[in-house]
Formats: C-alpha cells, structure tokens, sequence
C-alpha cells in the first residue's frame, strides 16, 4: 500500500521506517522540502537531523504537504497539534478525499513553557476540528497517548497495556486495526472508543502522560486498562 505521512519529526520517521520494514510504499510530506534538507538539528532523543535520516533511507520518499497527500492510499498526520490544520489545508481536501486519516497529534501549547497546556479541550478536540475541516475524509485518532517507538513496537513496554482509536466510520477504524495489528498490538488491547468525540478524552490524557515522563525520567511507559468483575 501506498502510504502519504505528513510531518518530518520522531514520530513520522517511526512510523516510517516501520510501515517500510512492513513492505508498504512510504512518501514524508513536509511543508518546505529545501528548509526541511537544510536543518541540522537533531530530535529530541540525539537522533540525526533528518537530512541524514532521509539520505541513508533511498526507498523513502520526500514530497510536499500535497504531494504526500496524492500519493498516499492511506494518510498519517504525525504533525504537531499547532501545525496540524494549517498543514492539512496546504496538502488539499481533493488530494485527501475518501481516505482514511490516521490522526496521531496532540494539541499541545508550549506558549508558556514546560508542561505544556491544551489548546483544545473538554468539549472539543483537535481530532473533532480535523474532521470537520475535513469532512470527505475519514479521520481516526489513535496512537497519541504514547512514546513513537512503542507506536510500531509495543513490546517494548512489557505485558498487557493498550493502544486507543476512535472515528466516525466503521470501515476506517477496521483498516486502522489491521495495521495496529501489523505494528504488534493485540486486538484485545485496543480499545475502541467510539466516534471521533473519544478524541477528547486521549487528548487529554497528555498532561498526565507528560508529568509520568517527568517522574520516570524516559518515556517508555503507557497506559492498562485493568477491568474488574461487574457487580
């Protein structure tokens, strides 16, 4: 399958890699392609500026916004919240229409520093506002409430613990499990949350996932749901 990511940070280059290791047809869209090959700084986690990542990776392809946008079967927004909609403009409705949108973004405000606040919350969500700007295309937010490598490999956290999706289309959240189960995660530990409004409540459980960093000082942890007996 062809696969369109937008964003050239941490979590697009993850999911790249790992969608490629998955013999899928990657294509980054960024916003600027010379800016984005002129940066030289690194990610947050000592990884290489992205103009070595790309050039040692020949089968990932790099596009605009709107390139990315045409060639993907399937979209990632692996942007951050702040830069989602305004780059999803650029990429264009038409490019995107009748696809399945995987929304990994939060809608973090660092305007006034570390922890970050939300710039969305409680009675709508960043995930609501892409849908509604976008409302040919079939939005599911999943994935956001956790580190980008334990995206493509849950083992990396040990035992059972759970990756949340919802959306407004059935047959997109089906496609979307399809793939989570290609990234290692067991069907009995998703948990489906409903429409697109479920994106309210894992946006939100970014504050908390952001002072657990703080405390255990790495971010490889993530979230169980423990159920107990009824009655």
């Amino acid at each position: 399958m062809k696969i369109g990511i937008f964003g050239t940070g941490m979590v697009g280059k993850s999911l790249a890699d790992k969608l490629f290791e998955l013999e899928h047809d990657v294509m980054i869209g960024t916003r600027d392609i010379a800016k984005t090959l002129y940066r030289s700084d690194g990610d947050i986690y000592g990884g290489p500026p992205f103009k070595e990542w790309i050039r040692e990776r020949p089968h990932i392809q790099l596009g605009t916004f709107a390139d990315a946008a045409k060639y993907g079967e399937l979209l990632i927004n692996a942007l951050s919240g702040s830069g989602s909609l305004p780059a999803l403009k650029k990429a264009g409705k038409a490019n995107m229409r009748g696809k399945v949108l995987i929304d990994v973004s939060n809608p973090l405000d660092f305007s006034t520093g570390m922890p970050p606040t939300l710039f969305v919350s409680n009675t709508d969500s960043l995930g609501e506002k892409i849908q509604r700007e976008l409302p040919r295309v079939k939005v599911v937010k999943t994935l956001n409430t956790m580190n980008a490598y334990l995206m493509v490999n849950p083992e990396l956290v040990p035992g059972e613990h759970n990756v949340f999706l919802c959306g407004n289309d059935e047959e997109a959240k089906k496609t979307v499990k399809k793939l989570l189960r290609k990234f290692g995660w067991k069907e009995k530990l998703m948990i489906d949350l409903g429409d697109i409004t479920g994106a309210r409540t894992t946006e939100m459980l970014l504050p908390i996932w952001l002072r657990l960093w703080g405390k255990l000082q790495h971010p490889m942890f993530n979230f169980n749901v423990v159920v107990g007996r009824k009655g």
